[in-house]
């Protein structure tokens, strides 16, 4: 996730990156596309990223992790949205609803009795930015799965304690690195990274990866808002 300090600036200078050279469908447009993206037409081309961006994901591949000797404890930037949320883990519930069979509300406690996967990756920022971070949690694939979503199910947005909100595709909401992170390194997923739940997952750039995740909604249609940043002019997939 982001800060908004200076948030038009920040877009004006740091989108053209993003779009043209940080994400797989950008190092197919190239160079060429840049002068377009500059030009005020970019928008135009967003579709395409986002399908070729998906079209480049295996959806289940897992991505190369790295040992634990690796980890970088202070490379990782905190960074805010709006304010830091203080939620009180006793009454903290995930609301998991949408197009699903079996809505769910889960406690942290039920969250942390299913199997904790841990996973060692790279976490890039779209300030130009990364860190090699240990997270562990549950795969989001277990949440969904109890949740039994219905057919024709495409996407799943997350809402977060702070206002911010974000849409992934379904295939990479079930990838097997992609998490609801509650540990940083092998400890408590502190406050200032988004506990008690944030995403976590090496194949996306951090503005996707939502902190202080409370509600996980399954649809089968794209809303018209699609996430903070990306209502702002930034590429939806932001695949890595």
């Amino acid at each position: 996730m982001k800060s908004t300090n200076n948030a038009p600036d920040q877009l004006h200078r740091r989108s053209f990156l993003r779009i043209a050279g940080m994400t797989g469908a950008g190092w197919i447009m190239g160079t060429s596309a840049l002068t377009l993206l500059e030009g005020g037409v970019g928008k135009l081309f967003m579709p395409l990223n986002d399908r070729l961006d998906a079209l480049l994901l295996n959806p289940q591949k897992p991505v190369p992790e790295f040992p634990t000797s690796t980890i970088e404890p202070e490379a990782l930037i905190t960074n805010t949205f709006r304010f830091t949320p203080m939620i009180d883990l006793n009454t903290f519930r995930l609301s998991v609803d949408g197009e699903v069979k079996n809505p769910l509300n889960l406690d942290l406690a039920r969250i942390q009795q299913l199997p904790l996967t841990s996973m060692v990756i790279r976490h890039v920022c779209v300030e130009g930015w990364a860190a090699i971070v240990q997270w562990g949690g549950v795969r989001l694939s277990e949440i969904v799965k109890l949740a039994q979503p219905k057919p024709g199910v495409r996407y799943v947005y997350f809402q977060s304690a702070d206002g911010y909100y974000e849409s992934w595709d379904l295939a990479s909401a079930l990838h097997p690195q992609t998490l609801l992170a509650y540990q940083k390194n092998g400890a408590p997923l502190p406050v200032e990274n988004g506990a008690p739940l944030r995403l976590a997952a090496p194949i996306k750039l951090g503005y996707k990866q939502s902190k202080w995740v409370t509600r996980v909604t399954l649809t089968s249609q794209l809303l018209p808002q699609k996430g903070y940043w990306e209502d702002q002019g930034y590429e939806w997939f932001a695949g890595l």
